[in-house]
């Protein structure tokens, strides 16, 4: 599941380091480039709340090896495809089964694990996204700079061959949501909690992805002598420090998780704002920034999973759609910001964004995270 986890997030943040790359290979400017990221996230905010109501009743393993099949073909079409309108096309489908993939993790990893571990087992299964930031999208980055855009679109494919026949081996089975704990989408949406947490995955991920996204644009104007690839290994090195800490802690001080967590974000920013001329400065930023990110996926599935109680999966597609309607914002909002200032407002954004992410969680201290 981590290992699956890793490739869902290498394909969809890769893209970030490439943009001059794919732009130069499909002769389309940087900012339409930049929707191979919109596209994919895109996918995942239409898909990911029908497919998983439609599989919620089916057992785990058959669904969990249709989707990561799904996945592989949709990333085979963009590393061969020539046309930019069946490459975002591809990124489109591939987002989709993102979004059943990610919305039956959460409750697989828990369904398969001893409920006093649910929180340690989540935290196992998210370490495929700081993993896959920190491998992943700059290993991706170096591939696609060297040799060319696509190789890194044929890797992920590879990759994503040997994790299906690991899943067939090694994945075990379980049942799927039994049929009278079911209720609409709408009423999932109704559990105190749930709404809550949505906001503040959207306000907080939505920040960061803008400056994620279009980090290049933010080193390029600061004048820094230092690389996409340095700050994307930088920042995924921290990230998984960041979901080490939050494995160790969840199950006991979630809410002081998140608060710190966020507060971070705000820290990295300003960092970001008043040391944009040191690197060292900037270097820290990211390192504060990554470790304050390694772990919100973790964190979010947990909160969003006890709020939501045997209708997981459902908030759970509902956590993947709001973060991948955050990211696919990003994509098109940072577009427009880098068009029209430069790249030092893209912190300024991200810490805005952030505090009111910091106001929603701490008025949510009844429901979505409880003292």
């Amino acid at each position: 599941m981590a290992l699956m986890g890793f490739l869902l997030i290498a394909t969809e943040t890769m893209p970030a380091g490439l943009l001059p790359q794919i732009g130069a290979g499909l002769n389309i400017t940087e900012g339409t480039a930049g929707q191979f990221v919109s596209a994919y996230a895109l996918g995942t905010v239409i898909a990911a709340m029908p497919a998983i109501a439609m599989t919620r009743g089916m057992r785990r393993k058959p669904v969990f090896l249709v989707g990561i099949l799904g996945f592989l073909a949709a990333n085979l079409i963009t590393a061969f495809s020539t046309d930019i309108v069946l490459s975002l096309g591809a990124r489109l489908l591939a987002g989709a089964f993102s979004g059943l993939l990610w919305g039956m993790l959460a409750g697989y990893a828990r369904r398969i694990t001893a409920p006093e571990h649910a929180g340690r087992a989540l935290s196992v299964a998210s370490l495929g996204t700081p993993l896959g930031l920190a491998v992943g999208t700059p290993f991706g980055s170096w591939l696609g700079t060297t040799f060319d855009w696509r190789w890194s679109f044929g890797v992920l494919s590879i990759l994503t061959v040997v994790t299906v026949l690991l899943a067939v081996f090694l994945v075990p089975d379980a049942p799927g949501q039994r049929a009278a704990t079911r209720v609409p989408l709408v009423r999932v949406f109704a559990i105190p909690g749930v709404a809550v947490v949505l906001a503040v995955i959207v306000g907080w991920m939505l920040g960061h992805n803008i400056l994620y996204t279009y980090i290049g644009s933010y080193l390029r104007t600061a004048s820094l002598q230092l690389s996409v690839d340095v700050a994307l290994v930088a920042f995924g090195a921290a990230a998984i420090a960041g979901i080490a800490i939050t494995g160790a802690v969840i199950d006991k001080g979630l809410r002081r998780l998140v608060l710190l967590s966020i507060g971070s974000f705000i820290a990295a920013g300003m960092v970001f704002i008043v040391g944009h001329a040191s690197v060292v400065a900037v270097i820290a930023a990211i390192v504060l920034w990554g470790m304050a990110f390694g772990g919100v996926a973790a964190q979010l599935q947990t909160a969003i999973g006890a709020a939501s109680g045997e209708n997981a999966d459902v908030a759970n597609s509902m956590l993947g759609v709001a973060f991948n309607l955050a990211i696919f914002a990003a994509g098109v909002a940072g577009a427009v910001v880098i068009s029209n200032f430069d790249g030092l407002v893209l912190p300024v954004v991200m810490a805005g964004l952030a505090a009111v992410a910091l106001f929603i969680a701490v008025a949510g201290r009844r429901t979505a995270f409880p003292t």
